[in-house]
């Protein structure tokens, strides 16, 4: 299975002078636990989570005067499409996080989590343990 198939083409896309409270109003508003943020005075792609959300306010900070900027995590490590689920899924426990942006030339089309990863797995494991049971 490809991170094609698994995907979130549900993209939420923010600038960094977003509040946190803006940004956690829109992720909530898609159902998703991931934006992408784009700076376009360094043309570069980052990703905020809900969990960069919830540090920062367990930090005791305002999340209505924090930029999501600041809070944005700019070393990014970006699939392609045609990138099997175990592939990501190794890129994601190397790099401790669990959200990837997916890029295709160049363009984000996506964001892959654990949980769109999960999604896939469970049932061909079902199938799988039903079949062999």
């Amino acid at each position: 299975m490809l991170v094609r198939d698994a995907m979130s083409t549900v993209v939420l896309s923010i600038g960094p002078a977003h509040t946190l409270r803006q940004a956690a109003r829109l992720m909530a508003g898609r159902r998703v636990g991931a934006a992408i943020v784009f700076d376009p005075d360094t043309s570069g792609l980052g990703i905020i989570t809900e969990r960069d959300i919830l540090n920062s306010l367990g930090a005791g900070q305002d999340p209505d005067h924090e930029a999501s900027g600041a809070h944005t995590t700019t070393d990014v490590v970006f699939a392609a499409p045609s990138w099997t689920l175990e592939e990501a899924a190794a890129a994601m426990t190397h790099g401790g996080f669990r959200h990837l942006i997916v890029l295709d030339g160049g363009e984000p089309i996506g964001i892959v989590s654990v949980r769109d990863i999960i999604r896939r797995w469970a049932p061909a494991r079902q199938r799988t343990t039903t079949l062999t049971g």
